[in-house]
């Protein structure tokens, strides 16, 4: 843990390369986060599905690489369900199959199919099965499959990516899917769709699509829509755009299958294609986004940070027209606040010499918004106006942000568990 950059509390592999997050599910009192993950280098490559479990979402136990990628193929994303009823014959309904939905790629780019591995012992280990692929269309692109029980048949959400589409099929056995409709495309398109998520939310719904590159500002980004779902296809409301996170690091975050008391929790990966091999960190690369429980107000996303068992070092205050600044020195920090009735957040003086947009900004909802930024080694996560407007960026500092200064008015000021860290 005193490893340059290496987070205290957002989950980081030991080693090697991390990116999008995977069968997010909640089983037997243990959350699952599968990961995009290659086994032997630093860099992306030899896509497997890594695997960690944790009984809180902070302490997380990595287990034993969960699915792996054979000579001529990666184990791409996807997710995985807990078969209660056994439906898919692979398990029994004493002890139920966790089965993983996951794209299988060719590496010779020629085919991407959707595949099922199982687990029946709580998801140490997994079979793939043999009767894989049970989805195949023939594309080189077609892939990330999101399976959900709804309306008694499991639906799968899925990107055809340089179409600018998300797919949805239903099956009664995971096995045998029909496909049921498209939707897209629609706002941002600016690169290739990826990642997507359906789920409700109250009595509305939300597909949630990641697209890289196009995002906010650049590279990756994620964006949602807010409709219905009529068992066939999901009908958008209206084709605006909506950014989970205007912050730079937050991209193909999905939520977790049978979260307790019907939670909907998402978790992103803390960093973007646009350079996240050069995020100098070893021997891990890649951490994941505090997890976020996600609710609807005026269809607009709300992130509520799930609470760290004894908190988190963060600053909390409002403001109509000032900031903090978040130091590691005099010379390096973060700046959180409003000007010009804009909220933003500026790390120009929290980041090395990577090209990244380093200040941004959005509309404020109102004269008077409330902050609160977590703050831990290598990021800060923004959560402002009701946590309604987000800002997740990885920052490069050599210790820890631990002291705070003021510019301007600033109220209701108050500061947790912000310390500085001997570096390792």
């Amino acid at each position: 843990m005193n490893e340059k950059y290496r987070p205290q509390f957002h989950f980081t592999p030991a080693r090697n390369w991390m990116n999008d997050p995977n069968g997010l599910l909640y089983y037997k009192g243990k959350y699952h986060l599968f990961f995009q993950h290659n086994p032997q280098a630093n860099v992306w490559g030899n896509m497997s599905w890594g695997h960690a479990v944790s009984t809180d979402l902070y302490s997380w136990q990595e287990l034993p690489v969960a699915i792996n990628c054979t000579p001529t193929s990666g184990i791409f994303s996807g997710s995985a369900v807990v078969d209660y009823n056994n439906t898919s014959g692979l398990g029994t309904t004493e002890n139920p199959p966790i089965v993983a939905i996951y794209t299988e790629h060719q590496n010779d780019e020629s085919n991407q199919s959707q595949c099922l591995a199982y687990s029946v012992d709580e998801g140490l280990t997994f079979t793939k099965y043999e009767g894989n692929p049970v989805l195949d269309i023939n594309l080189p692109n077609f892939r990330d499959p999101k399976v959900s029980w709804i309306d008694g048949q499991w639906i799968m959400t899925l990107a055809l990516p340089q179409e600018f589409k998300i797919s949805f099929y239903a099956s009664p056995n995971l096995k045998e899917w029909t496909h049921l409709s498209d939707f897209g495309p629609a706002a941002e398109v600016g690169g290739i769709w990826e990642c997507p998520d359906l789920f409700q939310l109250g009595d509305k719904w939300v597909l949630i699509v990641s697209l890289n590159p196009g995002g906010f500002q650049i590279g990756s980004g994620t964006q949602y829509f807010v409709g219905q779902w009529n068992s066939k296809e999901f009908i958008a409301d209206d084709v605006q755009t909506r950014w989970i996170d205007y912050g730079r690091d937050n991209y193909a975050g999905v939520t977790f299958s049978n979260a307790p008391d019907n939670k909907r929790i998402f978790l992103g990966w803390m960093s973007n294609w646009d350079y996240a091999v050069k995020v100098p960190t070893d021997p891990w690369r890649s951490a994941m986004t505090i997890p976020r429980e996600l609710s609807l107000q005026a269809n607009t996303l709300v992130q509520i940070p799930i609470e760290k068992p004894g908190g988190f070092p963060e600053v909390s205050f409002t403001t109509s027209g000032g900031a903090i600044r978040i130091h590691e020195t005099p010379e390096r920090f973060a700046e959180i606040g409003v000007r010009n009735g804009k909220i933003y957040a500026d790390t120009s003086n929290a980041w090395n010499e990577i090209a990244a947009p380093l200040v941004q900004e959005v509309p404020a909802p109102a004269s008077e918004v409330d902050f609160r930024v977590i703050v831990d080694r290598g990021s800060i996560e923004v959560f402002a106006a009701g946590s309604t407007v987000c800002f997740t960026n990885l920052v490069l500092v050599d210790t820890s942000l631990h002291y705070v200064e003021t510019i301007g008015e600033v109220n209701n000021l108050k500061l947790q568990q912000l310390y500085r860290e001997q570096q390792g």
